[in-house]
């Protein structure tokens, strides 16, 4: 598929009206109801060695919290989740349930349709947020001991709760100017709307006991030493910051950009008609990250927007959930295809030129076929 002759590059901000951006970044998921969720938890067998329990990540009694919601105790189904996973509030919101806890719910194999656990997580965090966490997680007496956190992330937040809980004190660094990590800067704006990641970080900080300091970045061995020295532990979870590079010609032109720098320009945004989008977008990989910077291409004002992988749909990052949604927003998914070169006009992209790949004895072989998509933006 070669483009013709590549148009002057169009991008600019303001694409829509107020009531579209309104629309498109409003929750992508709205929060069920209670009758919703009470007919939903019935669904669910509350199976004994439950494999959708085994399946979580972050180990929550599924079964249990979903027997609470039936019983219509949100409170108990809420600590239930938020036991396991401080967070629970933001994974009900993002976590790919469909290739996991859903994927292996017994109800799956029954009628071909899981228990919405996610949704019904949302239902019993979102429950209780108006109620000072400290009515669900008292803290412990303090201890007199105090742990440094580098990095106000997931991984960062769940270890302070933790420690806090149990009575000490702990001041958490981060490099940003808001805590949250991948949830406030990382993550797509309909699927945490409402500035629920800073709503959901200033709850968890209520529970006492934690400072969160920002603007302050982990640089030199001395500043380690100095955490060390003033305090009786240090945690570090300063996460995975750095994206690569595509180390193809012209990707340092005017329009190429970094895909999570995209998304949290987006997501720290007054206004999404503040966000210049070009008319054509290419973005290049096959993750969730993505997706997410395709389908917000779109939603900002994109005419065509393409996601472009090196491989086959079976080896993508993002679920086949995620794959269908970039596809319900008009995206277009092309595989294996990958850069040769970013291509430009007066410094500025205006199309990506690609090779077609193929699997030869399991081995990616060049075909010598090669495609051009117009791009007036390259994420």
């Amino acid at each position: 598929m070669s483009a013709a002759p590549p148009s002057p590059p169009d991008v600019r901000p303001a694409r829509l009206d107020a009531e579209q951006y309104a629309q498109h970044f409003a929750d992508a998921a709205p929060r069920l109801t209670r009758t919703q969720a009470l007919v939903e938890a019935e669904r669910c067998l509350y199976c004994h060695d439950a494999p959708c329990a085994t399946a979580c990540p972050t180990g929550i009694d599924v079964p249990s919290f979903i027997r609470r919601i039936a019983d219509d105790n949100l409170r108990g189904a809420a600590k239930a989740i938020l036991e396991a996973n401080p967070l629970g509030g933001t994974c009900a919101r993002v976590c790919p349930t469909e290739v996991l806890c859903e994927q292996v719910c017994v109800r799956t194999t029954q009628s071909g349709k899981p228990v919405e656990i996610g949704r019904l997580q949302r239902y019993a965090v979102d429950a209780v947020m108006d109620r000072p966490i400290s009515a669900l997680f008292p803290r412990a007496p303090a201890t007199g001991r105090s742990v440094a956190v580098v990095g106000a992330g997931p991984a960062g937040l769940a270890c302070a709760v933790g420690l806090a809980r149990l009575g000490h004190a702990v001041v958490l660094h981060d490099a940003k100017p808001k805590g949250g990590g991948l949830n406030e800067y990382g993550l797509a704006a309909y699927k945490v709307a409402g500035d629920f990641a800073q709503r959901e970080l200033d709850w968890l900080l209520g529970l006492g006991g934690i400072t969160l300091k920002t603007g302050w970045r982990l640089e030199r061995a001395e500043q380690l030493q100095a955490l060390r020295e003033g305090h009786d532990a240090v945690y570090l979870a300063v996460g995975l910051a750095t994206t690569q590079s595509l180390g193809v010609p012209g990707e340092t032109l005017a329009g190429v950009r970094d895909a999570v720098d995209f998304i949290a320009e987006l997501r720290q945004a007054a206004d999404p008609a503040q966000i210049p989008i070009g008319r054509r977008v290419v973005v290049v990989g096959g993750g969730m990250t993505a997706v997410d910077a395709a389908v917000q291409s779109k939603l900002l004002g994109a005419e065509q927007v393409h996601i472009v992988y090196r491989r086959g749909p079976v080896t993508m990052g993002a679920s086949r959930a995620e794959q269908d949604w970039a596809a319900t927003h008009g995206v277009t998914i092309h595989h294996w295809l990958v850069p040769e070169e970013v291509l430009g006009a007066d410094g500025h992209a205006v199309a990506v030129r690609f090779a077609r790949q193929a699997l030869v004895g399991g081995r990616l072989q060049p075909t010598g076929l090669h495609e051009t998509l117009a791009a007036d933006m390259v994420f």
